[in-house]
């Protein structure tokens, strides 16, 4: 593969922090790199110097002749008085890029919701992060360089971006560098990936997944990590093994060593215990939505949601998934219907407002804790509030600086830790990976494994709500909400699957509003008990692999229930399609 970029012995220093030193790397043709790190370690100075937006203090940095590098950074606040059009095309007449079909795959993808004579100070932050990744992508790059383009984009924009980027270019032509915390998107679309560090950078083969691996066999032969991050590593790796076999299929390393790691890892998750401990906390009753309208946006919901379920809630930006947490929480009040909450409901909020943190602004983080509390129960661990904050990646050092001098990623994580102290029985989470790392996720995630409550998580992350939910729910054009049993890659199809002409009535479906509530309430019923029989006879191999070979009769008793556990799931399945098949 030829050369394109090469950055020799580069040296940068800050006043308090040397971020690179005699720094040496490449890319070539084919290369699809992911750069991945702590907060402030130094990616998207990393990628700046890559394109020549930053001049290292020693070393240099080299370009093969003639090659065109397109660079966008994590600021959209540029050309606000332009137009759509103006800001896209500039001043290429329309018959071109309307008669190109590669920038009207682009258009198709990014912008085509979008008035193209609107000006850009009038867009919202997802649509200028589409317009402008639209403005680069219709350009002929040898090179592109990302940093974090998957900001404010939601599922549909991420899934249509990586299939872009994977067919850009053949397999041994273009470059591409990409900054970003989406684990998703970063196994979709690199074949290696960057861990920026403290003065250099170490180099992995494959996206997230492989990194991970690598990670886990780099950190088990060097044996120098502490503890709490090989374990948390070790929890990933497990999560993932369990995942979809092609993700870790493709690396060309050795991965037994490892695969010891998690020889006897258990699920991430203890799904029936959590459901005990919540159950005791908030008895059956949790939340109740009935018949829920509210203006043109939802129309006659139903979803009721026990002690320890874990939901996702996808939908395009603008569909409505704040609101409808709004409506939930009581702040809004809907049109028709109800949303009751359980009698011991203690309900908090993780909203993407870091304006929440203003009041606290000019106060120190230890201050805080000490005045807030004292020590916390997550699930049967007891937290001080040094070991929580310790656990989200706050340093002794960081407990004396004021809140307003705190990056976003550590604002997050402050937020969250406040709720936490409220210690609520039902979190509702509204885009929590924003500016977070990679590392920081993997220690949310880590917590949550523990958290015996009702989650319901709003996200745009694709791994994050296959990682910490069981069940994910889609609110639809049509104004509804629905069940995904095939989870985000369904709703990805339902997205692209163009919609009947004409929707189903009552003449055609035969059933009343009234039925179809029921028949939904039957089918969320089934899915719950689909999701615990499944669960159980997962625990029950499990435990009959530890059971002696001579031990015929424990062996035969737990054989007997595993029979009857396989026949209800069976059964289960069956009456839950039959259900799906009467509300079409």
């Amino acid at each position: 593969m030829s050369h394109l970029i090469g950055a020799e012995n580069i040296s940068l220093d800050y006043p308090t922090k040397t971020l690179f030193e005699n720094l040496t790397v490449g890319i070539a043709n084919g290369d699809r790199i992911g750069i991945v790190g702590r907060n402030g370690d130094g990616k998207s100075t990393l990628l700046s110097i890559l394109a020549s937006k930053i001049n290292p203090d020693s070393g240099q940095v080299t370009v093969r002749s003639n090659t065109r590098i397109g660079f966008m950074d994590q600021r959209d606040d540029i050309y606000l008085e332009s137009s759509v059009k103006e800001v896209v095309f500039g001043d290429m007449a329309e018959f071109e890029w309307a008669g190109d079909p590669k920038i009207r795959d682009v258009i198709d993808g990014l912008i085509s919701d979008i008035d193209f004579d609107a000006a850009m100070n009038r867009l919202s932050g997802g649509q200028r992060r589409r317009v402008n990744l639209a403005k680069l992508l219709i350009g002929d790059w040898d090179v592109l360089m990302l940093d974090e383009p998957t900001n404010h984009l939601d599922l549909d924009a991420v899934y249509w971006l990586s299939n872009h980027l994977n067919n850009r270019w053949s397999k041994s032509q273009g470059g591409m560098l990409v900054v970003t915390h989406d684990r998703w998107f970063l196994d979709e679309v690199c074949n290696q990936t960057w861990e920026v560090h403290p003065r250099g950078l170490d180099s992995f083969e494959g996206g997230y997944a492989a990194y991970i691996l690598q990670r886990a066999e780099r950190d088990r032969q060097a044996a120098t990590n502490e503890a709490k991050r090989q374990n948390l590593v070790k929890k990933e790796l497990a999560w993932l093994r369990r995942g979809p076999p092609a993700r870790t299929s493709k690396p060309k390393f050795r991965i037994d060593a490892a695969n010891e790691l998690i020889a006897n890892e258990p699920p991430p998750r203890d799904q029936l215990e959590l459901k005990k401990l919540a159950t005791t906390r908030l008895g059956k009753d949790v939340i109740e939505i009935e018949n829920l309208s509210f203006r043109d946006i939802f129309s006659n919901i139903d979803l009721i949601l026990g002690a320890g379920d874990r939901i996702g809630l996808l939908g395009a930006n603008g569909s409505g998934k704040t609101t409808f947490s709004k409506l939930i929480t009581g702040e809004l009040t809907p049109d028709t219907g109800r949303v009751k909450l359980g009698k011991t409901v203690n309900l908090a909020v993780l909203s993407q407002n870091l304006e929440e943190l203003d009041e606290v602004a000019d106060e120190r983080i230890y201050s805080i804790i000490t005045r807030e509390k004292s020590s916390f129960s997550v699930g049967k661990k007891e937290f001080s509030p040094g070991q929580l904050l310790e656990q989200l990646g706050f340093t002794q050092q960081q407990l004396q600086a004021p809140v307003r001098d705190l990056s976003g990623g550590q604002k997050r994580r402050l937020q969250l830790m406040r709720l936490l102290f409220k210690e609520p029985n039902v979190l509702i989470m509204d885009e929590p990976t924003n500016d977070l790392d990679t590392d920081m996720l993997a220690a949310m995630e880590d917590l949550l494994d523990t958290w015996p409550g009702t989650l319901i998580v709003i996200s745009h992350d694709r791994y994050l709500l296959e990682r910490v939910t069981d069940n994910q729910y889609a609110l639809l054009g049509s104004g509804g909400l629905r069940h995904l049993p095939g989870g985000v890659e369904q709703y990805l199809k339902l997205k692209t699957t163009p919609a009947p002409e004409a929707k189903p009535t009552q003449e055609t479906t035969g059933l009343s509003g009234s039925e179809k509530r029921d028949l939904e309430k039957l089918q969320a019923k089934h899915s719950r008990k689909i999701e615990k029989l499944s669960s159980e006879i997962e625990e029950l191999t499990q435990a009959m692999e530890q059971i002696a070979v001579d031990d015929y009769q424990q062996l035969t008793e737990m054989g007997e229930r595993l029979s009857q556990l396989q026949q209800q799931l069976s059964e289960t399945e069956e009456q839950w399609l039959i259900v799906s098949e009467k509300l079409g």
